[in-house]
């Protein structure tokens, strides 16, 4: 898959929104991509999960790891393409822990997924948890980056798409200042902030 294709996907989904935007790191954008919207169709997240799992194949994984809740649709679509198991992380006390009975054997090759990556703070947090499992991560992959430079992972990094989309700390965010209304469209829902 071209990224030309991812894009066209997303497009026909109406899963690219412009407006006011709070990212889950924090950041205002006035770019969204509502990854939910085009992973709700299970041929265009087949269709996703087995593109990126093609570009990370060579890596060898036996486990495909993602944090929730974005994640888990990419997760699971991946792993099916490569006839593994998907497991997924949630926050709890504030930090991402693997619950419902969900581990990792100590040398296991993990290849973390992630629907968007803007900081990567998420999928660098769920490395952390990775190698401390004493697993190790073979690569790390996305459906879309939307960051303004690739984190120096010691992995393989592989994104379906890529969005040039400005985001701003709040203080300094434009949108903010002329007093557009902000909503946060992630897993905590489409709430107006301002």
């Amino acid at each position: 898959m071209t990224s030309a294709e991812a894009r066209a996907l997303f497009e026909s989904a109406g899963a690219l929104l412009r407006g006011h935007f709070i990212l889950s790191s924090g950041r205002h954008s006035d770019t969204y991509l509502q990854c939910a919207l085009v992973l709700q169709d299970p041929r265009r997240a087949e269709a996703l999960g087995r593109a990126l799992a093609e570009r990370l194949r060579d890596t060898a994984p036996t486990v495909v790891v993602a944090p929730a809740v974005g994640g888990i649709l990419v997760a699971h679509e991946v792993a099916r393409a490569l006839g593994l198991c998907a497991v997924f992380a949630e926050r709890e006390g504030g930090a991402l822990r693997l619950r419902r009975g969900f581990g990792l054997s100590a040398g296991a090759r993990a290849l973390v997924v992630e629907d968007v990556f803007t900081t990567g703070a998420s999928v660098r947090e769920l490395t952390e948890l990775v190698t401390a499992a004493g697993a190790q991560v073979t690569g790390v992959g996305c459906l879309v980056f939307r960051g303004d430079k690739v984190p120096d992972w010691s992995a393989r990094f592989e994104a379906l798409l890529e969005i040039q989309a400005p985001s701003w700390p709040a203080e300094q965010c434009p949108l903010e200042r002329s007093g557009i209304a902000a909503v946060r469209p992630g897993s905590r829902g489409l709430a107006v902030t301002k």
